[in-house]
């Protein structure tokens, strides 16, 4: 293969990855609008970096009763929403992560990240967006290089 064949190659996988990308999202906040349409949202969420990062959304009445759940968990672009019927009826600010299989760390993360956002809503404090990846590099690099000039 020569190198004009691997650029194209390259080319469509980044064109490719992008056009799936839109379609998760657009499913994404489809889903979202329908959850929105039939009360208030609890979303927590936790990234996954290289395993599978998941997103938690509840649906829940006055009282912080659950009326319905669905979650978006995976690697890739493929990945869609799902139901999670067994989270129907549950207090939404006793949620635990307990309630999800194991195998499954960073759902039950975002479980318990929906729960913790709930309660500080409801407690009136404020609910603060997690540092990306990027920033986290950037502190770490200040600290490491404060580090080294003391």
């Amino acid at each position: 293969m020569n190198l004009f064949t691997i650029g194209i190659v390259v080319a469509v996988a980044f064109v490719l990855q992008i056009v799936f990308r839109m379609a998760q999202m657009k499913h994404f906040s489809r889903e979202f609008v329908e959850l929105r349409r039939g009360g208030r949202v609890v979303c927590g969420r936790k990234s996954g970096g290289f395993y599978a990062g998941a997103v938690a959304m509840f649906q829940i009445d006055a009282d912080g009763m659950i009326t319905a759940a669905k979650k978006i968990e995976g690697v890739t672009v493929l990945a869609r929403v799902k139901s999670m019927p067994g989270f129907i009826g549950k207090h939404i600010a006793n949620l635990t992560g307990e309630e999800i299989d194991k195998s499954h760390k960073n759902l039950r993360k975002a479980v318990r990240d929906a729960s913790l956002t709930y309660r500080k809503y409801i407690a009136g404090e404020t609910i603060t967006e997690p540092l990306s990846p990027l920033q986290q590099a950037g502190i770490y690099a200040r600290t490491f290089f404060k580090s080294k000039k003391a």
